[in-house]
């Protein structure tokens, strides 16, 4: 595919090995070479079956739609911090073609487990008034709000049994009944001040959950409903420098400065699709720590931008998306820093850069059904950037005061894991 960036020297020098490997003789392997059967995946009871144990993204492809999606609308719903509004989008005609009032703060908007609601989560900031208000994807409307504590972000367990909402402010993780919100059960996590993001093993026994203002991670045993530990991130010696960009000007990721900070701002984490590893976006870093899930320990560090802030695999499950929001700062000002880097699963090299003309500040979103396009809130200059994930062509729409975890809906997949879209 080809990207809009400049390829690093160590592709270039991969490429041609592997040009050298397939001019050569080829020559059959003996047949005690040949790969053994991939080992099944032991999930926790009532948790789907992992398809295939090398890529636990295998079930989202392009057309790989669940029959319960198929008279929903396409649609990209967009949650406005500021102004307690959702902004709705044709993504055919690129029009806004709706906007309603929800509760206050609202964050993000997170497909059920079903895949028959998509929640707006309204934490309301500072106050005790928060709630959780459905949208019906078949018509685009939204219902009546569930008063519920605090619900920064919302997850749910692999089983289907549990949605978990995040209480940030009260670092605390709340297990209701998916259905009602009705309380289930909690699992206290002190030393994890911001606990915001999430992803879960591949075969649904823990869960890691980033610790937003303690530049850590904590790790949840979700068959003993308990907190397994905590992993303080180590920073960078340098990092990105977060200069405005007026219009029209040149973004240079050349740019960078010594890293004074201490303590890392982790956000997004999302899984390789092999299970073993985790990438961690960090907003201080400016880059994905990677960490080994299962010995919980960082293994490697890659630089990408600006406050890498969202992470987004590709519909082939080959790629991801690395979100730069382009400030250090929590409230940016606007024509930031911001880009969007793509990494390689595999070889975890970096394969494409693409800044957004003009500066912004990509946030949260996800990847169109098709894999065609990267849609993200632009959190500080209230527009929406859609991206184009060939050439890296940005086109900006205008909605309502800081957008924030916008979802595209439908998406494949057989069931959400939750957050704006972590389907399996």
């Amino acid at each position: 595919m080809k990207k809009a960036s400049v390829l690093k020297s160590s592709l270039f020098l991969s490429l041609t090995v592997t040009a050298a490997i397939f001019a050569a003789p080829q020559v059959s392997a003996p047949a005690a070479a040949v790969a053994a059967p991939l080992k099944p995946i032991v999930t926790i009871p009532g948790m789907p079956p992992v398809v295939n144990p090398q890529n636990l993204y295998s079930e989202t492809g392009a057309t790989m739609f669940n029959p319960v999606v198929r008279d929903d609308l396409e649609r990209v719903y967009v949650p406005n911090l500021r102004s307690n509004d959702v902004t709705v989008i044709d993504p055919a005609t690129m029009k806004v073609i709706d906007r309603f009032k929800v509760g206050r703060s609202p964050q993000h908007i997170i497909p059920s487990y079903d895949l028959r609601t998509l929640w707006v989560a309204n934490n309301a900031e500072g106050r005790k008034d928060g709630s959780l208000t459905p949208i019906d994807p078949r018509t685009g409307k939204p219902g009546n709000a569930i008063p519920v504590d605090d619900p920064y972000n919302l997850y749910f367990s692999p089983d289907g049994k549990s949605a978990i909402v995040v209480a940030e402010a009260m670092h605390r993780l709340d297990f209701r009944d998916p259905q009602t919100m009705q309380m289930q059960y909690s699992i206290d996590v002190p030393q994890c001040k911001g606990i915001n993001h999430a992803d879960f093993s591949i075969d649904g026994k823990y869960a890691i959950f980033t610790c937003e203002f303690e530049g850590s991670l904590a790790k949840i045993d979700l068959v003993n409903r308990s907190v397994i530990g905590y992993l303080k991130l180590s920073m960078p010696a340098t990092r990105f420098k977060a200069v405005p960009v007026s219009t029209g000007g040149v973004i240079n990721p050349a740019d960078t400065e010594i890293c004074s900070s201490k303590k890392g701002m982790p956000q997004d984490i999302r899984v390789s699709p092999d299970g073993k590893r985790f990438y961690v976006a960090d907003m201080e870093a400016d880059g994905v720590h990677i960490v080994d899930g299962d010995t919980f320990a960082k293994v490697g560090f890659i630089a990408t931008g600006v406050a890498a802030h969202g992470i987004y695999p590709s519909r082939d499950g080959k790629e991801f998306y690395v979100a730069n929001r382009g400030s250090h700062k929590i409230h940016g000002g606007i024509n930031g820093k911001g880009s969007v880097t793509v990494i390689d699963f595999a070889s975890e090299k970096i394969v494409a850069q693409w800044p957004i003309p003009g500066g912004g500040s990509p946030d949260m979103g996800n990847v169109s059904a098709n894999g065609k396009e990267l849609w993200l809130s632009g959190r500080f200059d209230d527009e929406v950037y859609r991206i184009d994930t060939t050439t890296g062509q940005v086109t900006k729409i205008p909605v309502g005061k800081e957008p924030h975890g916008l979802t595209v809906w439908p998406q494949p997949g057989r069931y959400s894991l939750g957050h704006t879209g972590n389907l399996r």
